[in-house]
């Protein structure tokens, strides 16, 4: 559970900024369905779970450097 004062959801930018991306790849992340968004009103947000939850499948995913040494 988050603690008090840190925000549940971000904005589209926000959530590119916390990934280190651009806003035109987030935007892309988002279509593909790679990263899920919510919508509050007409407001579309990313929950910061999400966030985590991308990244954790691009860990699961293999990598060519996974196969080298």
């Amino acid at each position: 559970m988050p603690t008090p004062g840190t925000r549940v959801v971000l904005t589209i930018e926000e959530a590119a900024q916390q990934l280190g991306i651009g806003r035109t790849t987030m935007y892309a992340l988002i279509k593909t369905g790679q990263i899920r968004t919510v919508t509050i009103g007409r407001l579309r947000r990313v929950p910061t779970f999400c966030l985590d939850e991308y990244v954790r499948n691009l860990l699961a995913q293999p990598t060519h450097l996974d196969h080298a040494a």
